[in-house]
């Protein structure tokens, strides 16, 4: 038997060697022949342009702790990884990496441009798979997705014709969000909205007769040029004489009317507001119903048109300034006003987007979104935490038709056909078309689909459908989708859709939700602020389960974490203290050593840890369930820290040396623990415990396949426990009053112990000798009055330690006057601040707040120091 690990703990020597041990033996592989009940997740497909962050390492953590807990726990686990276009993304990659090269996509055509594409997609689109590798991730590679491989794409096309075909796509000209330097239409999802400071500009608009004119204000004042009316409210009493007069547009000359609707608030500004469709939702809305012009004056790139001389060209912006200048020459501008006002922002660039009339293609959603939300609402689909339903609700109780159409060449392509000749237009599923009127070659869409679109088909493009395969009868619905908030309403709420509509069924039975990973300050990490982390660094320098480790400690669904790197310190700590213990008990066993099973000869200690143990594997499993993954690991943390190596692995050591059949029970004992924390340690911390197995095991299979430890009814000795930990509690409390005096472990003392349960201290007089210095152990007599002695108490016992044995009378009187003379000083000052009548008129709350604090400590103090020179006799 191999008994030895390493001298050090080095994970670089060894976790790239495990994974490649886990890769070979197939453990990965879910088998959908299997009688097994099954456990999948999907994992969200991280970007091919993508590179590992803090974001990725704590999402994939939290799936890789729940799918090697339910492979252990007897399920047929499948993980499906895979990666996603990323449309605007990828073709922003590519356009930069081309501008340096002097091409624009123009220049070599659509085909060419999708040629790089795809040689992009090969030669970064693995990368991020291999990082996940290094985090430790379990998935089935073997089963590997893309959202443009074939299979998804024919699913994408699949939903696209069936969606036009039962009248729920449709394409028209309706206000979308555009977004000038990504330079396509984006969804509502995909837009951020910021508070800006800008300007409210109140502005003249003269009527036709020379009556007057009409004031009101604009933020935008550069979309004055597209124009066509002007609204009132028709309630409105001040200006019910004025509808259907003509006012002459500043600058333009354009006459337009003063039209009547109900979008208008009278309470807000002059109630007065200027209409431009091609500029505005609300104003698209109000251009429809009263039949108004549709003016574009911006280009793709937010620049004015031609049809506008004076500003042709003019970035809006620097056209704004302009148009403002010439506002206020004509005498149209009133005044201005500061004004902070919400703004759009392109989720990808930051870019302020601008609402656009544009010919788009849409889904509508009013009739989809309705069963997806009785899923959520019946609890079909639980959201962990379930605060998270409301942002979900939010979204879809008001969602809008999505538009699904972008200006981007790298992606699914629209699968619509259009006849040059006649005018007819087919959507199909075949790659060409031929026009069903005149026969001519059908020109497809130039426009390609929202990545959301196929993202959204993940759940089940990805097991085959619109096959009829294995893994959709096997592993479908999946049961958990662990993502962030943030993309409740990209991702999650669209998923449910599209599984709803085409399954039939939910796409999953939970989704949970978790938090950002933020800086050790608080701030989000982005590359502007230049406070990201990069896992794969962390990793470098502490190892993979200590970056895990981290990332689930304190963890609890839905909240955001900070990553601190003495937390990943205190995490490599600990899986040393792991390794040393480990290595420890494997030194010392013998030659012949095998255990499978515990012995029957058990002690106080071993059922005391086999106890606590067994218990410790019953709130695992239940924490598991529930998804508290982070109190599930600071359980584990205080079990193999505090009960078995610093108390367990000492209590043993005297038997161990003693030899013989104690011995042997000792050592029976502390394999089996060792054996099962480290079952239930694994899909926090893999490689450890793995590499741990190994040797401890001599070459046995792989732990991530061993049965997760459950609760055992025969292992539950709750008096023994209750007892042992007494004597546990009491050795603490002793050794606790002995370092506060700062006796040394070296110096032993008498102890007496006062207690009810004298039986269950009698087990444990031994640990005392050892663990609390103690030179000779009794009860104290009846009438023993515990005078000159330090007293440590526990809620079952007191323990007296005559203060002459550990401790000079004097020399520590001397310490304690000498403490309590500066004590007093630090009292009298601070009361003499508390009681100055300028202090407190001046002083900050907080300030005076803290003064407070501090006094009151020094006076539990100085309690504290009177209590011990009374114990001395003085």
């Amino acid at each position: 038997m191999k008994k030895e690990l390493a001298k050090t703990y080095e994970p670089k020597e060894f976790e790239d060697r495990i994974y490649k041990m886990w890769l070979d033996g197939g453990y990965f592989k879910a088998d959908v022949n299997s009688k097994k009940p099954p456990y999948s997740i999907v994992i969200p497909p991280p970007n091919i342009t993508g590179q590992l962050h803090m974001g990725h390492a704590l999402d994939n953590t939290l799936q890789d702790i729940l799918i090697r807990y339910k492979r252990m726990s007897g399920f047929e686990a499948l993980w499906v990884p895979g990666t996603d276009h990323a449309s605007i993304a990828t073709e922003a990659k590519i356009v930069e990496a081309m501008r340096k090269e002097g091409l624009t996509k123009d220049d070599i055509g659509r085909d060419k441009f999708l040629e790089r594409a795809w040689d992009w997609r090969k030669q970064y689109g693995g990368r991020i798979v291999e990082q996940l590798k290094k985090l430790g991730t379990s998935c089935d590679w073997s089963r590997e997705r893309f959202t443009m491989d074939e299979g998804c794409s024919k699913a994408v096309k699949e939903v696209f014709v069936s969606y036009y075909n039962k009248g729920l796509i449709y394409r028209g000209e309706r206000i979308i969000n555009w977004c000038p330097h990504c330079l396509t239409s984006i969804s509502n999802a995909e837009v951020n909205y910021e508070d800006q400071a800008g300007h409210f500009w109140h502005l003249k608009y003269p009527f036709k007769d020379g009556s007057g004119y009409l004031e009101l204000a604009t933020t935008r004042p550069e979309t004055l040029l597209g124009d066509t009316a002007v609204a009132v409210n028709p309630k409105d009493e001040r200006y019910k004489d004025i509808v259907g007069k003509t006012l002459i547009l500043p600058l333009v000359n354009r006459e337009i009317p003063v039209v009547a609707d109900n979008y208008v608030a009278m309470d807000f500004g002059t109630g007065v507001v200027k209409i431009t469709p091609a500029h505005d939702p609300n104003d698209f809305e109000v251009g429809r119903r009263h039949d108004l012009p549709v003016i574009n004056v911006l280009t793709e790139d937010a620049k004015i048109v031609d049809d506008y001389p004076a500003y042709a060209g003019m970035d809006r912006y620097e056209a704004r300034k302009k148009i403002v200048e010439d506002l206020e020459a004509g005498g149209f501008l009133a005044y201005t006003e500061e004004h902070e006002h919400n703004v759009g922002t392109c989720y990808r660039c930051g870019t302020t987007v601008e609402p656009r009339v544009s010919l788009q293609w849409f889904v509508k959603m009013d009739e989809l979104a309705k069963p997806a939300i009785k899923a959520v609402e019946s609890k079909d689909i639980k959201f962990v935490p379930e605060r998270f339903e409301k942002n979900y609700f939010n979204w879809m109780n008001d969602i809008r038709d999505w538009c699904i159409s972008r200006q981007l060449w790298w992606g699914h392509r629209i699968p619509a056909f259009y006849c040059d000749d006649c005018g007819e237009m087919v959507v199909t599923k075949d790659e060409s078309a031929v026009c069903p009127k005149c026969g001519k070659p059908m020109r497809q869409d130039p426009d390609t689909l929202d990545t959301w679109f196929s993202s959204a088909l993940w759940p089940f493009s990805v097991m085959g459908w619109p096959d009829k395969t294995p893994e959709l009868e096997k592993f479908y619905p999946t049961n958990t989708l662990v993502t962030g908030y943030d993309i409740i309403t990209f991702w999650v709420s669209r998923m449910i859709v599209a599984g709803m509509e085409y399954m039939g069924k939910k796409p999953f039975s939970t989704v949970l939700i978790h938090g950002l990973v933020r800086d050790a300050n608080g701030l989000k990490m982005s590359k502007s602020l230049g406070n990201g982390i990069d896992p794969l660094e962390v990793i470098d320098n502490y190892g993979a389960d200590a970056l895990r480790f981290m990332l689930a400690t304190g963890n609890a669904p839905g909240n955001d974490m900070r990553y601190i790197d003495d937390k990943v310190k205190a995490s490599r700590n600990f899986a040393n203290k792991l390794w040393n213990a480990s290595r420890f008990i494997m030194m010392n066993l013998p030659e012949d050593f095998k255990s499978d099973s515990l012995p029957d000869n058990l002690t106080a200690e071993d059922k005391w840890v086999v106890s606590k143990f067994n218990r410790l594997a019953k709130e695992v499993n239940e924490n598991l369930d529930k998804f508290e993954l982070g109190v599930a690991v600071a359980k584990l943390y205080d079990f193999i820290w505090d009960v078995y190596c610093d108390w367990y692995i000492e209590l043993t050591k005297p038997r161990i040396a003693a030899g013989g059949e104690t011995a042997l029970t000792a050592q029976h004992v502390l394999v089996w623990v060792m054996k099962g924390m480290l079952k239930l340690l694994h899909p926090f911390m893999p490689y450890i415990t793995e590499e741990i197995w190994q040797v401890l095991t001599d070459g046995e299979s792989a732990i991530m396949v061993q049965q997760f430890p459950v609760y055992d009814e025969a292992l539950d000795f709750a008096q023994d426990e209750a007892d042992f930990e007494k004597v546990v509690a009491a050795i603490s409390a002793v050794r606790n009053v002995r370092g506060e005096m700062n006796v040394p472990p070296s110096v032993k003392a008498k102890l007496f112990i006062e207690t009810a349960d004298k039986a269950a201290f009698e087990k444990g007089f031994m640990f005392f000798e050892r663990l609390a210095s103690a030179s000779e152990i009794s009860f104290a007599d009846e009438g023993f009055d515990g005078k000159d002695c330090a007293v440590a108490v526990t809620d079952c016992a007191r323990m007296f330690i005559p203060l002459s044995e550990i401790i000079d009378t004097e020399k520590e009187l001397a310490r304690l006057e000498k403490e309590k003379k500066a004590v007093q000083k630090d009292i009298d000052f601070l009361s003499s601040k508390l009681s100055n009548q300028g202090f407190l008129a001046k002083a900050p709350e907080k300030l005076i707040n803290e003064q407070k604090e501090k006094l009151a400590k020094a006076q539990e103090k100085m309690e504290k120091i009177g209590q011990s020179i009374a114990a001395l006799g003085k």
